[in-house]
């Protein structure tokens, strides 16, 4: 109800928005296409992450049932390090290497947790993955605004979008394989996956 009131009362001050009378979303082609295509990856390794840690270091790793949320806080934590000092990490080594070295970092932090059979090692590997994935994404994005092949708001459109597609198919995409390989080699099979951001990092950092 308040808000409500408060929103009646608000209304007459408002700024009126004007639609630019553009498309909401362009589907991305030439450089774009391979931003959003790694920005995809990163999201889905990190919604993966945050939503089927708990249960494979509980089920797989033997971690108690009353620690499963352990794994969360120590990702969460490594990324929030990770993104605090990234502009000046950046600066520092430039955006390949950020690219390269973080997605390296990354990859080997998934394939820890996923191949180590003790829950100290997964965790050391999330926070491993936490420190490498902070900063992909950032680094993707600035690349967008360099690029030639579309005009800079469609293209962070773009890549938004197909990025947060990422972070919603991943939880999804990790539960259907899980049940054809378990959870474990479902992981590892991710960090591969993770693989083609430092792969590709050469070619992002040319444009």
């Amino acid at each position: 109800g308040l808000v409500a009131l408060a929103v009646l009362v608000a209304a007459p001050r408002l700024l009126r928005a004007r639609a630019a009378g553009g498309p909401l979303f362009v589907r991305p082609h030439g450089f774009v296409l391979l931003l959003s295509g790694l920005a995809f990856a990163a999201f889905l390794a990190e919604g993966a992450v945050l939503d089927w840690t708990a249960l494979l270091l509980t089920q797989d790793r033997g971690l108690p049932t009353a620690q499963g949320g352990l794994g969360y806080v120590v990702f969460s934590l490594a990324m929030s390090i990770g993104r605090l000092t990234g502009d000046r990490l950046v600066a520092a080594l430039g955006g390949r290497r950020v690219l390269l070295w973080g997605g390296i970092a990354a990859a080997g932090g998934v394939a820890l947790l996923g191949g180590a059979p003790w829950a100290l090692a997964g965790l050391v590997g999330l926070a491993l993955t936490g420190l490498g994935a902070s900063n992909l994404v950032p680094v993707l994005f600035s690349a967008v605004g360099r690029q030639q092949a579309m005009p800079v708001g469609l293209a962070v459109g773009a890549i938004t979008t197909v990025g947060y597609a990422g972070i919603l198919a991943g939880p999804a995409a990790i539960g259907f394989f899980a049940q054809l390989a378990g959870l474990p080699a479902t992981f590892i099979a991710l960090a591969a996956l993770l693989l083609v951001i430092p792969a590709a990092s050469a070619k992002v950092s040319d444009q």
